[in-house]
């Protein structure tokens, strides 16, 4: 079992596929996806590799991520892969959403059962400023297409003070009958946006006062849950989640690795750096990989520092699947 010094054991990986993305979100990628380093993602071959050590060092969930995974022609090449590894009994995606009304079908076949997507806003005109696209009509049609598929779909929304902090009241309506899990994301510094963070973080806090208030119960977290506390009421068909990663004791429930679209390591979203294990993918030995693993695992920290401001070598969350 993977678990480090802190006593933290890791169930879940998230992969990145990509840096590649085509929104042009002006919390992560204002001025779109500008190309930084040679585009050699991870192949089918070497993923399959890494999912075989992980799964046998005891992770049991996979989350494919990007930039946007879905612009990687091979996207169901590698859910199969992950869905097909002995001891892998979750496949996750998080996406923007653009192909999802196109290719859920294709992506559940594949082996997918549990979806992310990011919707800032229910209102087409602010969801079009944020992300430079017009797709909220058909991202939400998607939506209802995975939900009539069997698959768990969570919907996430960065918190923007200047965007989108008065629009509560729209999302609990949509949740009223709408069975997803909506969780609301506190807006986190990165090394590309002090400015904008600095003009537009809210805290999660009032929100979740609000709903206890409102009659909403916490419900207890799965070992291979995210970092959201959820909450759920009787009267709706939804629940409500809130990332709060500026939170007192937020990574000491950590439970995650990161794998970047380059086949680097990261001990944490907002590392100093991505440690490199390609050559153990490369070579196909995934008993390489399981003792790197284990060796590197050694160097996590207690905590993310973000409070102090620090953001490590993370220009904007599209680096490593956020």
């Amino acid at each position: 079992m993977l678990e480090d010094k802190f006593g933290r054991r890791f169930h879940y990986l998230r992969l990145s596929i990509t840096d590649v993305c085509n929104f042009r979100c002006n919390y992560c990628l204002p001025d779109g996806y500008q190309c930084e380093n040679d585009r050699d993602f991870l192949k089918v071959s070497e993923i399959k590799t890494l999912v075989s050590g992980f799964a046998k060092l005891g992770t049991s969930k996979v989350r494919i991520t990007g930039g946007e995974p879905a612009l990687r022609k091979d996207l169901c090449d590698i859910i199969k892969v992950c869905a097909s590894t002995a001891g892998i009994e979750h496949i996750a995606m998080t996406t923007n959403g653009f192909k999802l009304e196109s290719d859920i079908q294709a992506w559940v076949d594949a082996g997918l059962d549990a979806l992310n997507i990011s919707i800032d806003s229910l209102d087409p005109r602010m969801f079009a400023s944020i992300t430079g696209h017009n797709k909220l009509e058909s991202i939400l049609r998607g939506i209802d297409k995975a939900l009539a598929l069997g698959v768990r779909v969570k919907v996430n929304a960065v918190l923007m003070k200047q965007y989108n902090e008065k629009e509560l009241e729209p999302f609990l309506a949509w949740l009223k009958t709408t069975p997803v899990t909506l969780r609301l994301i506190e807006l986190m510094q990165t090394g590309d946006n002090n400015e904008f963070f600095q003009q537009n973080h809210v805290s999660g806090m009032p929100i979740k006062d609000k709903l206890l208030a409102g009659g909403w119960s916490q419900l207890i977290r799965d070992k291979s849950s995210g970092p959201a506390q959820e909450f759920y009421h009787p009267d709706f068909e939804g629940r409500m989640g809130l990332i709060m990663p500026y939170s007192k004791d937020f990574c000491a429930s950590c439970n995650r690795l990161r794998i970047s679209s380059l086949g680097k390591l990261h001990l944490c979203l907002f590392s100093e750096q991505g440690l490199d294990i390609r050559p153990a993918l490369q070579s196909a030995n995934d008993e390489m990989l399981q003792h790197q693993l284990t060796a590197l695992l050694g160097d996590k920290k207690a905590t993310h520092w973000l409070q102090e401001g620090y953001t490590g070598a993370t220009k904007h969350l599209a680096m490593i699947g956020g």
